[in-house]
């Protein structure tokens, strides 16, 4: 399997509340290959709401796909074809969260449940968009470890054309835990998504969850296409800096932790100029130093309230001097800000 030619043989994996579009521009200085997704936007989001605050991108974010919250075939479609006309690399459909929101939605991990009704969603996608149409889904639901169900959803999804398969190697307990606890408690078993690949050659399977590290990620594309990370991507975005290099088989970009935050600093400078509040984006990038002298100084500088009116390059330069000398009068006052109240 000459896995170098999959499109999804690194990626970050969509996440509420976290993957914005100014965390995606972030991820994108540290790794230009690694495929990135929008939160999970639901189709009545789209159909009923604000397009362009939900799909409005960089166009430095691609490749960028965008995962769909929904179970209703036509409005999948109508929603799959505003991503398309916005631009996106990819439409996901997203059948793997477990939060009692998207139970009563019916969609999410509820729909491993109705297979035939996930792949009519992805047909009437597939007519109306020329990018691929992928799924994102657990190994099970509740406590059945039975692989057969699984196998036969993949399977039946396939069938309606369906080429790429994202799989949370996790069941989705729908009852008695939350979206935090269903990240941690089930199991993982990896063994079952090895198994998907093995049953499904021709496919492209892509395993998700509780991968930490390069090693890790080494191993698995061993047996599958690719490998999709989560919160450790989020919460130590250092750990992307080799991908393109090292996974990709992309020429290595000189870059470092300062040019990375040099460059979110211009970027929060723009967000200033067009009226949008900086701290939005810089809270995505307060892992930039995590494992380094100074770190915790320099995100608390990046998260003082009371510095943010301040022009980000000044409270830039109020972090670098906290990082480098994290002595415990280093706040903002003792650095010279000048705060508020």
């Amino acid at each position: 399997m000459n896995q170098s030619h999959s499109a999804w043989r690194l990626s970050v994996a969509p996440m509420m509340d976290w993957t914005d579009r100014h965390c995606r521009y972030f991820h994108r200085l540290i790794t230009r290959g690694t495929r990135l997704y929008t939160e999970m936007v639901t189709t009545g989001a789209l159909l009923h709401g604000d397009v362009p605050r939900h799909l409005d991108h960089d166009e430095a974010e691609h490749p960028l796909a965008l995962q769909l919250g929904g179970s209703e075939p036509a409005d999948l479609a109508q929603a799959a074809r505003l991503g398309e006309r916005w631009g996106y690399d990819e439409i996901n459909l997203n059948c793997g969260c477990p939060s009692e929101r998207v139970q009563r939605g019916a969609f999410g991990a509820c729909l491993m449940a109705e297979p035939a009704l996930v792949a009519d969603g992805v047909k009437a996608m597939r007519d109306v968009v020329t990018v691929p149409v992928t799924v994102k889904h657990r190994i099970g639901i509740d406590r059945g470890e039975d692989y057969g169900f699984v196998r036969d959803f993949v399977g039946t999804v396939a069938a309606a054309g369906c080429a790429v398969f994202i799989v949370h190697a996790r069941n989705a307990w729908l009852q008695g835990l939350s979206p935090k606890q269903n990240r941690e408690i089930p199991p993982l078993r990896y063994e079952v998504v090895r198994r998907l690949k093995q049953d499904f050659p021709a496919l492209t399977v892509v395993l998700n969850g509780g991968i930490t590290s390069d090693a890790q990620i080494a191993e698995q594309l061993q047996s599958l296409d690719g490998v999709m990370v989560g919160r450790e991507a989020y919460h130590h975005p250092w750990l992307m800096a080799d991908w393109d290099a090292r996974f990709l088989a992309a020429e290595p970009e000189p870059r470092s932790r300062e040019s990375v935050e040099a460059a979110m600093v211009e970027y929060m400078e723009r967000m200033q100029r067009e009226g949008e509040p900086w701290p939005r984006a810089a809270r995505h990038m307060l892992g930039l130093w995590n494992g380094q002298p100074g770190a915790r100084r320099w995100r608390q500088v990046w998260s003082d309230h009371r510095l943010k009116e301040q022009p980000p390059a000044v409270v830039a330069g109020l972090a670098a001097q906290a990082r480098r000398h994290p002595a415990p009068d280093s706040a903002p006052e003792a650095l010279g800000a000048s705060t508020p109240g």
